[in-house]
Parts: C-alpha cells; structure tokens; sequence
C-alpha cells in the first residue's frame, strides 16, 4: 500500500476529473471513502487520507464490474488486474460510465468529464425516490406547485374572480342570520310587545335568506365546476401532450398505469378539489372572518373563550399534514402497481390463458389489493381516529359560551337574543374550525396529485430537438461514425459500430438474439440517441434534423405489427391524414391486402379490435405493409417482418415488401436468413460490434459467422422435416 499523504500537502494542485463515492471496503463492510481520478493518476482518498494511488501511465484499461448487491472497479495495471476499490450498486452507472470515459482518455480519443448517470437519490435529503418518481414526497415545494397551479388557472381567471364574488355573498347572507334572530327575539318574543306583522316580517326575512343563499350556492356549483372542468382538461392535455414528446427511455421506465393514472385519476382529484373543497375552503374561510370580526366586536372577552380551542388544533392539524402527506403518496404508489398489473394482464390475457394461469394472475392481483386495501385501511384507520379528537377539542369552546353566557344573561349584563345570536355565531364557526382541521387531507390528495402532474409535464425528454434542427429531404445516405450506445449507460449494447449505407441500397442485419440489430433501427429512427460518436443522414448529424422531418421520411414494419381499435381503412391511412380512399386502396393492393379485405362483408369499414386481434397475423402485417406503403418513406426499416406467418403468407409478404423497397434505402432484420439472400450487404453483429459485411455468397465463403448461422438454420429446418 502506498505511503500516507495528507491532501493540504499538496496546495495549488488542480481538481480531479471525477470524484466518486467508495463506500464499501474489499471485505465488505460499508465505509465512507472516495475515488479520486486525475489526469495522472487514480487515488483512494479516506478522511483526506490518500490511501492508495495508481499511476494511469501504468494502466491499459478500467472496468467497472456489477456484482450481487455491489460492484467493483477492475484496473489493468502492467498487464495484470487490480481491484481498486468496491461501491454499492447505487453507483454502478457512474462508475461504468467513469470507466468508459477514462479509457477514451487513455486511447488519446476524446472523453467527457460530465456524468450523465442519474443516481435515484434525492439531493436534498439523500433518501431514495420513489420508483419511477423523480419527486422525493418530503421535500417537495408546496409553494411552488401551488405557483405552477396559479399559472394554469390564469386564462380563466374570469371564472374565479366571478366565483369569488359569488362566495362574498354567500358569506354575508349566512352572517346576516343571527342578526335576524337576535332581532326576532328581542323585538317580537322577549318583549311580549311583538305583533304578528313582525313575526311574519323577520321568518319572511329569514325564508328569503335562506332561498337567497340556496341560489347563490346553485351560482357557485355551476361556476367552480365550470372552472374546475377546464382546468382538468387543461392539466389532462398538458399531460398526455408531454407524454406524447417524452422519448421511450422515460416511459419504458415507468409503467402504463402509472402514467394512465397521471393523466386521468390525478386531474379528477384535482378537480373534485377544485370543485368541492376549495369552493368549500373559500366559503368557510370568509365565514370565519366575518365571525370572528362580528363576535369580537360584540364582547372580545366571550370571543376569546370561544376560539380558544382553535390554536390547539391547528398545531396538530399543522403537525401531522406531513405524515398525511407520506401516508397518501404511499397509497397512490400501491394504486399505481395494482393498476399496472390490471392493465398488463388484460393486454396480456391470451398468453394467461394459453398456459392456463388463470388461478396464479388472481392471486397476484389478489396480493397487491391486499397491500393496497391495507394501506388505505391504514390511512383511514388513522385519519378517523384524529379527526374525532380534534373535533372534541374545538366543541369544547361551546360549552364555555353556554356557561360564560348564561350567568351574563342571570346577571342582567346581556338579554336572550344577544347569546342566541352569539351561541349561532360560535355554533357556525366550528364548522369552519372543523373544515380547516378536515382541509390538510384534502388538501395532501391535491397537492400530491399537482405534484405527480408537474413531475410528467417538468420532465426533460432525453432526446432534444436541437435549436440549429433543420427540415431536410432525405436521400438515404445513413453513416455510423464510432457509435456507442446502451439503454443504460453502464451497459453498452452497440460499441464503436462504423458503417455506411448507400442511398437505394438494401442492408440486412443479421446477429444472435441480443446483438444490437433492432438497437441501430432505434438509433436510425432518432428513437434513442447515441452515448458517443454519431449517425450522419445524407452527412447531416442526425440531431441536427427536425425530429418530425425525419420520422416523416421513414417508414417502420415491425414483427409485432400495432393496429388501432378502429377500420381497416383507418389503421392504413394512420399514415397519412389527407389519404383519399383511391390511395389508401391502391397502397393495399400493393401490399396483397386488398383481396383478404374485401372478402370482410364491410371491406374497409370491417372494424379491426383492440391491437387488431380480430385479424391473422399475416393479415396484419399486410396491413402495416399497406400503411407504410402509403407513408411513402425514404428510408425503410423492415423488423422481422416475415416472423410466425406461414410460407404462402410469407411468400405474399415477401412479394409486397420486394414492391416497397423499390429505390429506396432499406434496413432489414430477419431470423430467416434466407429472407435476406437478395439484399445488397449483409452486416453481421456479434456482442454489439460489426463482425463481419458483405454479400451472402461472400460471407457463405467466409464461414465464419454468418456461415455458422446459415448452417445452424438449415439443420434445424431438416430436424423439423423429420419430426414432421
């Protein structure tokens, strides 16, 4: 081990280029440690103490090695291998990433000293975020989702400003009827002088009242529901358009209910909120203002005795809103899972079925209710358990007003309708004391569904539209230059891939399962984009291309082809918005489609089910063909489109696909190897490199890989002959 020295030592030196976290030690146990990388040297710094230090002169190569619950920097140091040092598997994507920068700096290539890797902690108070969540529930700004709110709210800030006009009124009307009774009652009743006139004066008094504040509340419904509706169409909008922007990586992180739920539970309670409690909230807050003015101007002595109560339950309301908080994140997260399954398997019921584990999807199902049902009854367990107690506390002040007031009245210091009036006023302001202590749950439910809304709509795409993007017509000219890329950055799937497309020329990929072929189709369509080198369309980076420019121009058949729930003829014209039906049925004729369509007693208008399923596997695919046909793309990327159809089906595929790539630059990926003996080069992959390239005959003559694979097909073909 190398000789202690202490960092001040060395003053004036200049920072290293990454700082790493090394918190656990070679036998394990955790630590608190760092890795220290310079130019010149790699360092194991423990409490400002170098513990070690390598000289990268010494070292060919880094790897960073994932391992069970952990991992480990590997150095290659005068050709043998160092364990430098160990690191939970928190830091396993900065630190391959660290790695692959360092050994570009050892190449003399370029490297990078920014660290992309996202570690799934929060930065304020360092606990882990919830999965699929960028949000930490303890630290989130409540100020500032409320600002965000405000800013959707302001284009109908006409409907709020009527609304509150509406609640002003509500509020005197309902302060107006105390003063009513205190004057029935001491005019008409306690002086035994009243006429029946006057009776009748103040109970009409009282019924327009309360038909006036019945109507006002009818105005106010219809206004906050009006506001509330168009605020919830607004945030489902915003939502489901950014959902629309963000790129696969971000939603193929996160499950489809979750974001289901994002665009539609969490704008339903925001808008139940909106509608029902704050419409609430604002009325009961205005009545207790009024109130507490009225009552304190009348005896402050009697008011004070009926507040009291109030400071002690807003401390505890105040103290436990966190946990509310928490308690509901965590019941929404359990929603979420229970959904994702729900969804899952409904798409996936077929698959269920075929292998008869009806029984064992209801018992998952029936687990994750049970977490939430346990969750919820928790939650409501809890809730019901406070809201009693805090409810108890502010009646009490009720009690003191009967008292209070009473021996007030027995003593000649206050007439009856004076503590009629005031037993009302302390009556109605429980009611608000009651609300507000009610108010932080639904409040909580808002706020956190606000903030599941915002974390979707704040959300950066990782594939940006570049400020110089151009619109380009596309030639077909595709170019990889040093391509590296993987769906996590620590496990490259492609690396240093270089190739070059001609425009019209057909290329075949051809690899094992996990190669990296229908990642360089993701690649071309700008999908994903590279973590080093680039993609050049007719020498343009393909960054610097309009994303809508470039996808208009390329034309995608997948092996699992997608149809819409909807026509025939709307699934084909998916492609193009202004198709005439002329074209929609010549580009199905070329596919081999037509015939099988107009045998459907609706023909085009035959309604084709969920994800098509009222159609062959074969039949969908032609249609795909017909939609990418009548895209009329470029650039062609053609994903296994042959697979699980029989041979006469393939042969019609086949002859509509050998239409479609006509003068066109195609892209093919195929397990059939022999699907692929016409196309122009043939690129085989191997462990995500270029392996080898050229034509079939070329590579059959090579026997190397390509060979291997053709050979393997073949016996397999001849051992299902003989099954046969």
């Amino acid at each position: 081990m190398a000789t202690e020295i202490r960092l001040q030592d060395a003053p004036g030196e200049k920072a290293p280029l990454f700082v790493l976290p090394a918190d656990i030690d070679h036998e394990g146990r955790f630590i608190e440690s760092e890795l220290h990388v310079f130019p010149e040297e790699l360092r194991v710094v423990t409490s400002g103490v170098i513990e070690r230090s390598i000289p990268l002169a010494r070292v060919t190569e880094l790897r960073a090695e994932g391992l069970v619950g952990n991992g480990s920097l590997v150095a290659v140091v005068d050709g043998e291998e160092q364990l430098v040092v160990r690191y939970t598997n928190d830091h396993l994507a900065r630190y391959s990433e660290m790695a692959r920068q360092v050994n570009r700096m050892l190449k003399g290539e370029p490297y990078s000293t920014i660290l992309t890797a996202d570690e799934r902690i929060c930065p304020k108070c360092g606990r882990y975020l919830p999965g699929g969540s960028t949000v930490c529930p303890r630290c989130v700004d409540k100020t500032a989702v409320l600002k965000r709110m405000w800013q959707v709210t302001k284009p109908h800030v006409q409907w709020l400003i009527l609304g509150t006009g509406i609640f002003w009124v509500i509020a005197l009307l309902r302060l107006a009827g105390p003063q009513i009774n205190r004057m029935l009652v001491n005019t008409v009743l306690q002086s035994g002088t009243g006429t029946m006139g006057q009776l009748l004066f103040y109970v009409g008094l009282m019924v327009a009242v309360a038909v006036a504040t019945n109507l006002m509340h009818v105005a106010q419904a219809r206004v906050m529901t009006n506001l509330s509706s168009r605020l919830s169409r607004d945030l489902r909008s915003l939502v489901y358009a950014k959902i629309q922007e963000l790129t696969l990586t971000y939603i193929s992180r996160r499950k489809t209910g979750d974001l289901m739920n994002r665009v539609r539970r969490d704008t339903n309670t925001i808008q139940r909120f909106i509608q029902g409690q704050a419409a609430a909230g604002i009325n009961e807050g205005l009545l207790l203002i009024g109130i507490c003015v009225i009552i304190f101007a009348y005896d402050w002595k009697l008011a004070a005795l009926v507040i009291l109560p109030a400071p002690f339950v807003v401390a505890i309301a105040g103290a436990i809103r966190k946990r509310i908080r928490i308690m509901y994140h965590q019941q929404w997260r359990a929603g979420d899972q229970a959904d994702s399954l729900l969804q899952d398997v409904l798409s996936g019921v077929r698959v269920v079925k075929a292998f008869g584990q009806e029984e064992r999807e209801v018992r998952r199902f029936v687990r994750y209710s049970h977490k939430l049902a346990e969750i919820t009854a928790r939650n409501e367990k809890t809730w019901n358990t406070l809201f009693p107690s805090l409810r108890y506390i502010m009646g009490v002040g009720s009690f003191i007003v009967l008292l209070y007031g009473g021996q007030r009245v027995l003593g000649k210091q206050m007439d009856i309708g004076e503590l009629v009036q005031f037993s009302q006023y302390a009556g109605m302001l429980y009611g608000p004391l009651q609300f507000v202590s009610f108010f932080p749950r639904w409040f909580t439910e808002a706020m956190t569904a606000a903030e599941r809304i915002f974390e979707v709509i704040d959300a950066e795409p990782d594939v940006q539209e570049s400020p110089r993007a151009l619109e380009h017509t596309i030639e077909g000219r595709i170019e990889f230059q040093n391509v590296t890329f993987g769906y996590e950055k620590h496990e490259p799937v492609l690396e240093d891939i270089n190739l070059v497309i001609e425009p019209g020329e057909m290329v075949g990929l051809v690899g094992h399962s996990g190669a990296g072929k229908s990642t360089m189709i993701n690649l071309v369509c700008r999908f994903y984009d590279v973590d080093e080198g680039r993609i050049l369309i007719d020498g343009i980076d393909i960054r610097d291309i309009a994303q809508h420019s470039l996808r208009s121009q390329i034309g995608v058949v997948l092996q699992e082809t997608f149809l819409f729930s909807g026509t025939i003829y709307e699934n084909i014209a998916y492609a193009k918005d202004d198709a005439t039906p002329e074209e929609v049925i010549r580009a199905a004729k070329i596919a081999n489609a037509h015939d099988f369509i107009m045998r459907f007693p609706d023909g085009y208008d035959t309604r084709v089910g969920e994800r098509g399923q009222r159609l062959s596997g074969g039949e969908r695919q032609r249609i795909a063909i017909a939609r990418a046909i009548l895209h009329d793309p470029k650039i062609l990327i053609l994903d296994e489109a042959t697979a699980s159809v029989d041979t006469e089906t393939e042969y019609q595929i086949q002859e509509a696909l050998a239409r479609l790539v006509k003068n066109r630059t195609t892209i093919a990926i195929a397990h059939r190897l022999s699907t692929l003996r016409n196309a122009d080069r043939l690129v085989v992959l191997d462990k995500g490199r270029i392996a080898e390239v050229g034509t079939h005959d070329e590579l059959m003559r090579a026997k190397g890989i390509y060979y291997r694979l053709v050979q393997a097909q073949r016996q397999m073909w001849r051992v299902r002959a003989v099954e046969g």
